[in-house]
């Protein structure tokens, strides 16, 4: 592959690409944190899963001639890891940021369920 992208998905389609060889990569998306029969819910077009399991994908991808994306690999960031403490935070803050790692420990791209090693939860933007 040689114009590999790493995005958001929303819904099915990838959004905000960034190249995977970039310095750092940033995006802003909305979520909406529910509080409903005692428990923590997220909603957005950008999360995914079913309530109790809700995640946020990133979608790697090769960008061709015509700028059409071939996914290759996604990561889930999952949304009820975040600790609590960050979720109350976040809700007054109007801020939920996560520092994701986005190359694995081969050097490929991160996919499959990130967890907490690789990636930080904080409410406030980096």
């Amino acid at each position: 592959m040689r114009n590999v992208h790493v995005g958001i998905q929303v819904r099915r389609e990838p959004a905000q690409l960034i190249r995977a060889d970039a310095a750092q990569a940033h995006w802003t998306f909305d979520i909406e944190i529910i509080h409903s029969d005692g428990l923590i819910d997220f909603r957005g077009p950008a999360v995914h899963g079913t309530r109790g399991e809700r995640f946020v994908y990133l979608t790697w991808g090769d960008v061709g001639d015509a700028d059409e994306f071939e996914m290759f690999r996604r990561a889930k960031l999952m949304l009820n890891r975040i600790e609590p403490e960050i979720l109350e935070s976040a809700t007054r803050t109007e801020t939920l940021a996560c520092t994701v790692e986005l190359t694995d420990a081969q050097g490929g791209p991160r996919c499959a369920r990130v967890d907490p090693s690789a990636l930080t939860w904080s409410d406030h933007d980096h």
